[in-house]
Parts: C-alpha cells; structure tokens; sequence
C-alpha cells in the first residue's frame, strides 16, 4: 500500500494491548520432514538454473520447492507469511495493512471452504508436495526457518494467490484512497511487454514467442527461473514467483504464452447508507440489513520484542467486505474474488499440448486479469485480453462510486472466455501486447471491434510507447528473423506520438528560458534521436526531467512545468558531473551487491528499465525488463529458447556465483541458452543432487 505501516496504523487502530509474545515453538525437524520420500533430483547448470526432474508432478514440485528455497528462502516464508496475515509478526507496524487486508477478504475462509470442494486431487496434491518441499527446506536449515510459520500446507499455497491476485488488479490502490483523506487516481501495475511471430511472418517459417513481463527486481514478485520436467508429461520452462509450484509464464515442447497487465474495472465501490441508530446495519432495498461483523487481530512486532495487538471490525455486506473510512462507509465487490483455482489453471496451462487443450484451461478464467499472448509448434500464435470482466447492469457510471442500497447495481456473472476480446491467427502474422488497448493489437484485419464492447467494462483504448513500437517495428517488417527480432526486443527508441516524444516536441517549442544551464540542456534536446542508448548524450538530461505514473507511463505535463523541471535536472548533472551532455550509462546504472555498471533503457521502452534516483545523482535500476525469454518453434515444431536475467539465479546469496553473473550480459542486451534435453544439461552442468541429500 501507498502509505506508511504507521500511518494506515493509525487510521485502523481500535482497541489495542501492549504484549510480550508468547514464545513461538522452536523448529522441530521430525515434525517437518515428509514422510513420503520424493523421487527428484535437481541438475543445476552453469547459470545455476534448475532443472528439477521428477518421477511424478508432485516429486516436481516437491523438487521445486527446495530449489526455490536454496536461493531465495527469505522471500518464499514472506510471501506464505502474508498470505496468513502474520506478516507484522515479522516486519512490524509495515506488515499491518497487509494482515488486516488478509481478514478483510476471509482469505483463509474462502481457501478452506474451496480448497476440497474446487480443486482437483491432483493440484492439491501438487500443492501439498510443495509445501513438504518448503517444510524440508526448513527442517534442514532451521537457522534460516523463520518461527511461527512451520509447518506449510498445501492451502498456504493457494491462499497466497488469493492473497495476491487482487493486488495487482489495484485492491492496495482502491483500500487506501477510501481509509485516506483524499482517494488517488486509479492507476494499474507498469509494464510488460509480449509478441508472438507466425511462420508467415517469419524469414525462416519459425514461430517465435517473446516473454517479456516487466516486474519488480526484488521481492514477493520478482522472477524466478525454472525448469520443471517429469515422467507424466510435464516439462516447462519460465518465470515462476516466491510459492508459486507452478511456470506462471513460459513455454512446454509444444505451446508457449506469456502474459502482460491489463487494466480491466474489476472492483467496484458502493457508498452504503449507515443506519442513524444503529452503525451496525445498511440499508439495502428500503430495509436495514446488518453487517457481518467481525474482530481482525493483528499481531504487531515492535521494538525490544514487545508486540502490540489492535483489534479492528472488519465487515461484510451482500456486496462484499466493507470498510468504514474518513469520508463514509464503502463496500467492495471484487471479481473473482472466492476462485481458488488460479494454481489449477496455470497447471492445466503447464500441461496443455495443443491450442484447443490451451484454450480450455483458459476458459476456467480463475486467473482474473492479465493480456496474454500464445505461440505454438504447429504454427498457431493467439492474444486474449484475459479479464473476469463483470456482466454489470445499464444504468450506472460504474466508473465512479455506486449506489450500494440497491440490488439494482449488484451484478453476480461474469463474461465468458469465448465473449473477450481476442486475436487468433491474423492475416498480418504477429500479435503484441504491450499494456495498451486490445483493439490495436496486430496491423491490419483480425483486431477486435471495439463496438462490440461497453465502456463499463472499462477495456484500455490508450496505446503505450512500447505499443507503438512494436506495432511499428513487426508491422513495418514483412520477414522478421531471429537476430531481428531480438533487436526489436532491445529497442529504445521513443514513438513522436508518445507521451514522452509530445513533451519534447512542448519544450522545443516553447519561448527560450533565459537560464543558461536550461538553453544548453535544450540545445541537447534539439540534437536528441529520442533514443536511449547507452552513449546517448541527451537522453540524461530529457529522462530526469519527465516524471513517470504508476502506469509506467511517462505524463504528459504543461510546459512550464516540463521546463521548470529540465533546468533542474541540467542543474543536477551539471553539480554531480560537471557537464549536462552525460552519457546515458553513466547516470543508468544496474547495481547488486557491489556489482554497480551502465545499462541503457528506460520507462515505456520495449528495452524497459525503471529506476530511483539514488544520492550520488544516478538512477538506480528497480523493475522492468526481468526474466525475458524467446522461444521457437521450427518449421518442424522443434523448440528451443534463450532467456536472460537481470541479475542470476541466486540474487539474495552474495556469496553464490550466480547472485549477479547475469547481470553484465543482460546489461548488454544478450542472451544465455535454456536446456532442455537432459544431455544438453548435463553437457553445461555444475551439480546434480537430490533434495534432502
């Protein structure tokens, strides 16, 4: 959430007692060992990437988890901690908002009740195999184990994507405005970039699949590379995040997808009508309802070992949770919200072997959100904006807030997988998705008809700079080679329609500035290719000067606004360099550990790099390009695939070879291999072990 843990504190504090915590139960490796003895072994290679091999799905999992755990345990018990709603136990008044979030949504209720009656035997199994992994993982390294979270089920699993999953459709976003004094513009995740290339687009008649997603670097959301091969048919290679037991995106033998944030109105705010007389009912079709009311508990670590327990209501309407705030008492009604299956779909995903199994697991839309772009060894390449749009009722701006004492506006059904917006096998032979509207997604016929579509439903119609480039670069090439497509990838070129190409096109017609750092730095401006390459000597100056939304978008700004903040920015570079024409790298910087070296890049370029200004004048790299990956599918339908990452397999072990071995090459815009045969593997091997062993 935006706000500080102390600052929301504040706003939900209700009763509150100061405590010492009774003492968590100290790890008891018996207890956490499986009894079942998995048959895995993991073969790491020389990017210290796992193939985790496996007799059975479960043994993959149980392997994965391990695998997981050795480079990144700290994450992994974060991310389970939270989706307990345990996570101020830990990280003190900060992890306050997200416990509180936990109860509000009956995130535990809504997995316990789902997760025999939803899921199939077989993902639950594959989740519990999972959760032994992590469970081992621990038993074996209980110095590292963190207390009061042991053991791990499976249903830990599932509640984190319940947990998650309305976070990134901007549940944090929405909370905060309602419990805040003012309620901050709706604004979805940055970034992500995918295409897919047909035989017919293609110089040599490949298929060809970019997986592009644009995330955090560090975190419960940064990606992980994996590897994951059984006897039963499973064998994927992708991103997965901390607790997932499954490749969220990437590719099998035979399909691959890749999936980018769209922004779709899956949240819908009800201003309820509180009764005079009683605080504890609503009113709804001319009647008094009562709210559901229960005590959330949040356990809070303070300093000295002290914990500090506050009880807030958390409520529940026919709508859904509710939450009183500063300016009235809102409801919530979330898409999605009560699915358990996500885990179950991106498994299905996993092991589909065609475009028709493919398409079945995606018609499940438990999976609530995310454009997602497909490719295949038979030549077929797809693009779904992928929503749990709402079926709403006419009548309402359901833009804004609605009216919560009518059933009126209460909508319970959704529109189908077959009823979204959806590109397949277009005449043009490629489709991107780049954050941008779905109704431009290829060149040509085959786009969908927006009329076809209410506003309600609160599809994108914008394009990104990234869009316009890829619609420009594979549109405007008949016959797209591998080498091609890989510069098209690495492209850091600013569109003039873009928000950042009209904000230039503002200062360089604007009257001059009489300060003379500003004329030099428009000057610059006047010679800039608006490219961002790492020896570019102008794009310092024009990137430090442009403020970038939450969207990943650079703003569109007045003028004076846009000049007031180029002479500042000249200023800066002027004082931390002794120039303003510094080259680009020298100010863009991919730092880990003590690894500190130039990447070239920025916001809302299909080369996407978003940074933080660091104290010493520079931009420190934090999200964007991450994992990527390309896969192709010969004219045969042979796959093979590269990937980079921006820093290595091991990004929170310094002392590991591969916490930053990456990172040069990624800086380069290069590529390592991905094995797939085991003698591939086992030709580029450092290690093969068995968990536990």
């Amino acid at each position: 959430m935006a706000r500080t843990g102390w600052a929301l504190l504040a706003t939900l504090a209700g009763v509150s007692v100061l405590a010492l915590p009774p003492r968590p139960a100290p790890i008891d490796p018996a207890r956490l060992t499986p009894t079942h003895r998995y048959d895995v072994r993991i073969l790491r290679d020389t990017w210290g990437v796992p193939h985790v091999m496996g007799r059975t799905d479960p043994d993959v999992a149980y392997g994965l988890a391990w695998a997981h755990a050795e480079d990144d345990f700290e994450t992994i018990q974060g991310a389970l901690l939270a989706a307990r709603g345990r996570l101020a136990t830990r990280l003190g008044p900060d992890g306050a908002p997200n416990d509180y979030l936990v109860q509000l949504l009956r995130v535990r209720e809504v997995v316990d009740a789902g997760y025999d009656r939803d899921l199939q035997p077989a993902t639950r199994a594959l989740c519990e195999a999972y959760a032994d992994g992590i469970n081992h993982y621990a038993a074996r390294h209980p110095d590292k184990a963190w207390p009061g979270l042991f053991p791990v089920q499976g249903k830990d699993v599932i509640r984190g994507f319940v947990h998650k999953l309305p976070l990134f459709y901007g549940l944090g976003r929405v909370l905060t405005g309602l419990l805040a004094e003012q309620e901050p513009p709706l604004s979805p995740p940055p970034g992500s970039n995918a295409f897919a290339i047909a035989p017919s687009r293609s110089a040599d008649g490949a298929t060809r699949l970019l997986v592009n997603s644009h995330q955090p670097w560090e975190g419960p959301v940064a990606w992980y590379e994996a590897h994951l091969r059984s006897d039963e048919g499973w064998d994927t290679v992708g991103g997965v995040f901390p607790g997932a037991p499954v490749i969220l995106h990437g590719h099998n033998r035979a399909l691959g997808w890749a999936h980018t944030v769209n922004a779709p109105d899956l949240i819908d705010v009800y201003d309820l009508a509180v009764n005079p007389d009683n605080p504890r009912q609503y009113r709804f079709d001319g009647a008094w309802r009562d709210f559901e009311v229960r005590t959330a508990v949040i356990d809070v670590k303070l300093l000295g070992g002290v914990h500090w327990t506050f009880r807030r209501e958390a409520l529940w309407t026919v709508h859904g949770p509710a939450i009183r705030g500063p300016r009235g008492t809102y409801a919530l009604r979330l898409a999605g919200h009560g699915d358990v299956r996500p885990v179950e779909q991106w498994y299905r995903m996993n092991k589909a072997r065609s475009f028709a199994e493919w398409t079945d697991a995606m018609r499940a839309l438990a999976i609530p959100m995310f454009n997602t772009a497909y490719a295949d060894g038979a030549g077929h390449i797809a693009y779904v904006y992928n929503a749990r749009l709402p079926r709403r009722p006419d009548g309402f701006d359901w833009s804004r807030h609605l009216p919560g004492d009518t059933s009126a506006a209460l909508w319970s059904d959704s529109l189908t997988f077959d009823e979204l917006p959806q590109v397949v096998d277009p005449p043009s032979g490629f489709v991107q998705t780049c954050n941008g509207t779905p109704f431009q997604t290829t060149t040509g016929e085959g786009n969908p008809d927006p009329a076809r579509f209410a506003a309600s439903l609160g599809i994108e119609t914008h394009l990104t700079n990234r869009g316009r480039r890829a619609l420009a670069l594979l549109g405007g090439d008949a016959s797209i080679t591998s080498e091609e497509l890989d510069a098209y990838k690495c492209d850091v070129t600013y569109a003039a329609e873009s928000e950042l190409g009209r904000n230039v096109d503002a200062l360089l017609a604007a009257p001059p500035p009489r300060d003379e750092l500003t004329l030099r730095a428009l000057a610059l401006l006047r010679t800039w290719d608006r490219r961002a390459d790492p020896q570019s000597r102008a794009a310092a100056v024009a990137l430090l000067a442009m403020q970038v939304d939450e969207k990943g978008r650079i703003r569109l700004e007045p003028v004076e606004t846009l000049m007031d903040r180029l002479g500042q920015a000249a200023r800066a570079l002027e004082s931390r360099f002794g120039r303003v024409d510094v080259p680009w790298s020298d100010v863009n910087r991919l730092r880990h550990g003590a690894l500190d070296i130039g990447v070239d890049g920025g916001p809302d370029l299909l080369r996407a790099v978003y940074g933080e200004r660091t104290d010493d004048g520079r931009v420190r790299g934090i999200a964007g390009d991450s994992l990527v990956l390309i896969a192709e599918w010969d004219a045969s339908g042979r796959v093979r695939s590269k990937s980079i990452h921006q820093f290595g397999s091991a990004t929170k072990d310094a002392r590991s070879p591969h916490f930053a071995d990456q990172a040069p090459l990624f800086a380069r815009c290069g590529w390592k291999p991905v094995w797939l045969d085991e003698s591939e593997i086992r030709a580029h091997l450092e290690r093969e072990y068995r968990p536990g062993e």
